[in-house]
C-alpha cells in the first residue's frame, strides 16, 4: 500500500466514524470499480431508482450500468421540457433508492450540497426510502466552514461552466454561481438511521 492509499484509508475511517454519530452509514472503497460493485449489491433489481445531477455518477459508470442492466429507473434526463422534468423530479421523491454525490463533505461528518432547482437536495432531505451518496475523497475537507466554502466557490462555479463557458472574468462566474445555486443544505443528521448511505472512493471524482 502506498502512503497515499494509507492516508486515504485512515481519513475515510475517521469520516465514517463521524457519520455513525449522525445516523449515516458510511463505506470506503479504494477504487470506483469496487464502489460500483457495492452499489449494485445494495439495490434490489425490482427497486425504483432515480438520481440527481452528478458528474461522479457518470464518471464511475453507474448511470450507464443502471440503464443497461434492466433496472427499474426513473431517468431525469430522459424527458424534455420543463413540465416533464418537473414531473419526474416529483416522482423521484417516491423512489426506493435515490443516487447522488455531494458538493462537499466535512471531516466532521456533515454533507454540504448546493442546488439550483432544488430537486436533488429535496430528495436528500425527504422522500426516497434510501439515499446513496457517492463521492471521491477529494470532496472531503477539514470542517463545516471549509465544506461550505468548497461548495460555493468551487463546486458551484464548475457546475455553471457545464452549461456556459464564455465568462469575461472569474468574478462574473462567481456571481452567476452565487445567484444560480441558491439552495444550500447542510445535512448534520439523518433522522432515520441508515437512510442516508455514503460511499467514499479513494479517487478524485466529480467537482
Amino acid at each position: 500500500m502506498t502512503p497515499k492509499q494509507s492516508y486515504n484509508a485512515l481519513l475515510a475511517r475517521e469520516v465514517i466514524k463521524e457519520f455513525e454519530h449522525r445516523n449515516i452509514q458510511g463505506f470506503y472503497f479504494e477504487t470506483k470499480e469496487e464502489a460500483l460493485k457495492k452499489v449494485f449489491e445494495m439495490i434490489p433489481k425490482e427497486s425504483l431508482v432515480s438520481w440527481g445531477g452528478s458528474s461522479t455518477l457518470k464518471e464511475i459508470g453507474l448511470l450507464d450500468s443502471l440503464k443497461n442492466g434492466g433496472y427499474n429507473i426513473l431517468d431525469p434526463n430522459a424527458v424534455q421540457g420543463a413540465a416533464e422534468k418537473d414531473k419526474v423530479a416529483h416522482q423521484a421523491l417516491n423512489a426506493d433508492y435515490y443516487l447522488m454525490s455531494s458538493n462537499a463533505i466535512a471531516a466532521t461528518g456533515e454533507l454540504v450540497n448546493i442546488d439550483g432547482y432544488g430537486n436533488r437536495v429535496a430528495s436528500l432531505i425527504f422522500g426516497p426510502k434510501n439515499v446513496i451518496v457517492i463521492a471521491g475523497l477529494n470532496k472531503v475537507v477539514p470542517n463545516l466552514d471549509a465544506a461550505i466554502l468548497r461548495a460555493k466557490k468551487y463546486a458551484a462555479p464548475l457546475t455553471i461552466l457545464k452549461f456556459k463557458q464564455d465568462y469575461s472574468s472569474f468574478d462574473e462566474l462567481s456571481k452567476v454561481a452565487d445567484n444560480a445555486c441558491s439552495q444550500l443544505v447542510i445535512t448534520g443528521m439523518s433522522m432515520t438511521k441508515g437512510r442516508i448511505k455514503v460511499i467514499l472512493i479513494g479517487e478524485c471524482l466529480g467537482y
